[in-house]
């Protein structure tokens, strides 16, 4: 009769090293994976964000023209004018037309005051 005899193996501390490698390699290789596909994802959504601000910044631009139009027609001078008869003004003749001295040029008023401030020689200091 023959005992059982089992057979004894050192482990090998080689293979297990290899094996730790070779997950981790793994492991490195998915985590890198992963990361590409996210920063993938993230670019397409910044790439519909930006598409739709682009819209946005059109029809801002549209609308600004739009309102500079309106801008134009509502200080035209012949709609001012049209306006103005409307309400009941009428347009001023001579003699009710009254002009400020400060700004009546060569008058006596504060523009005649301030061109004769600047037509004055400035005095020099005494030399020495």
């Amino acid at each position: 009769m023959k005992k059982d005899q089992r057979l004894h193996r050192e482990p090998d501390r080689r293979v297990r090293r290899s094996l730790v490698v070779a997950l981790a390699t793994a492991a490195l290789l998915a985590a890198g994976a992963l990361t590409v596909v996210g920063v993938r994802i993230e670019q397409v959504h910044l790439a519909y964000r930006l598409d739709s601000l682009r819209s946005e910044r059109g029809r801002a631009q549209d609308r600004i023209r739009q309102l500079e139009i309106e801008v134009a027609t509502l200080r035209s001078p012949s709609r001012i004018e049209a306006r103005a008869r409307q309400i009941g003004l009428v347009v001023a003749a001579r003699d009710q037309i009254r002009l400020a001295k400060e700004y009546v040029a060569g008058g006596t008023g504060l523009a005649a005051a301030g061109r004769r401030a600047a037509s004055l020689p400035v005095p020099r200091p005494p030399a020495q």
